[in-house]
């Protein structure tokens, strides 16, 4: 079966001689590691702001503090996209709004965005759906407009750009994951890209608990709510080695994508998505429209080939049910969409068989 994700790891003669040393080193909490680690992370991405943390769940609730999202403000959001996206967002006390998506992309749509705004409006979450950068130059129009902050989750875009800028530059907050199976992994972790100098010193505090690590606990004061978010020398360490793969790993996520569409132009009953101008994704997953949905996925499995929707639209939880409203261009979407194998793993050899049997129909 050619999986749909895979972990991607390091070679164990190169990886395991680095964890033990930090493993066997007396300290293995937030250190040096973890500084040295964030500053190579902020030359691969070109942001010189980037906070380490323990999940990109803790990386969006921060953002979400520094946005000033507070209990009873909204939130606009996309309900395509992995659950933490939004159970952060109730998790801060704010009411999420829900806005439509572009069905040519999967991404939230800026005019339906903009029409969602209201006084309570605190901050807008942003999802850069299977490694797809969305339409980076409207949302940043609308946040010079409004003055209404736009959070960034790039959990599935690590290594896109836009414009020849990696994301992680073009808001005041970008948020990736670096989860089990996403394209850079620490294990688990996550990473808050900020523009500006003072904010990044803030995230810090509340990264751990609103202490200074500057200052020694008898000179610190605690002046701002802080939490228990930060990432350890251990996962920094994996990191570490992870980066010294990671413009391979990207660049075969890209050059599968590049290949998909290409050779899947012209198929009938197969509908490809399309990108924003100066946009390049990176294909965390590869995402397709297609006719009969149910039986595109038995016919992929059944010849070996593992596709999937993946993601289940956030409003039809529970716990969402006080913002359920009709979103009729997701509902289009959901009927069509699925993904399939794009990632390092995938062979050019995988690469044309997948092909070969979406040709041959289902």
């Amino acid at each position: 079966m050619i999986p749909l994700t895979k972990t991607f790891m390091p070679p164990k003669d190169e990886l395991m001689p680095a964890l033990e040393k930090v493993l066997y080193s007396g300290y293995i909490a937030q250190g040096e590691a973890v500084d040295i680690f964030e500053n190579k992370l902020a030359l691969y991405l070109g942001n010189s702001n980037c906070l380490t943390v323990n999940s990109g769940s803790s990386a969006l609730h921060i953002a979400l503090i520094l946005a000033g999202v507070k209990d009873g403000d909204e939130v606009i959001t996309t309900a395509l996209t992995a659950e933490p996206t939004n159970t952060v967002i109730s998790q801060s006390g704010a009411k999420i709004v829900w806005a439509d998506i572009d069905p040519k992309t999967g991404n939230l749509c800026p005019e339906d965005v903009e029409r969602k705004i209201t006084e309570k409006t605190r901050a807008i979450m942003v999802v850069d759906y299977a490694g797809v950068p969305m339409d980076i130059k409207k949302f940043q129009e609308i946040e010079k407009k409004y003055g209404i902050p736009i959070i960034e989750d790039g959990a599935h875009a690590f290594g896109a750009s836009f414009e020849d800028k990696k994301i992680g530059n073009h808001f005041r907050y970008t948020v990736f994951s670096f989860q089990a199976i996403k394209h850079f992994t620490t294990i688990d972790g996550g990473v808050l890209c900020l523009k500006d100098d003072h904010e990044f010193e803030k995230a810090k505090l509340i990264r751990w608990f609103g202490i200074s690590k500057k200052l020694t606990r008898q000179e610190n004061d605690i002046t701002v709510q802080g939490y228990k978010y930060h990432m350890n020398n251990v996962n920094a360490t994996v990191g570490l080695i992870q980066l010294n793969h990671i413009e391979k790993v990207v660049d075969r996520y890209i050059k599968n994508g590049r290949f998909f569409d290409e050779a899947l132009k012209n198929i009938p009953g197969i509908e490809l998505l399309e990108y924003y101008p100066n946009s390049q994704p990176s294909y965390w997953l590869y995402t397709v429209k297609v006719k009969n949905k149910q039986n595109f996925i038995k016919t992929m499995t059944d010849k070996g080939i593992m596709v999937s929707d993946l993601h289940k639209r956030n409003d039809s939880h529970t716990i969402f049910r006080d913002s359920k409203i009709q979103l009729s261009k997701l509902d289009e979407f959901e009927r069509e969409w699925v993904h399939i194998p794009c990632g390092w793993w995938v062979t050019d050899e995988d690469r044309e068989y997948i092909v070969n049997v979406i040709r041959e129909g289902w």
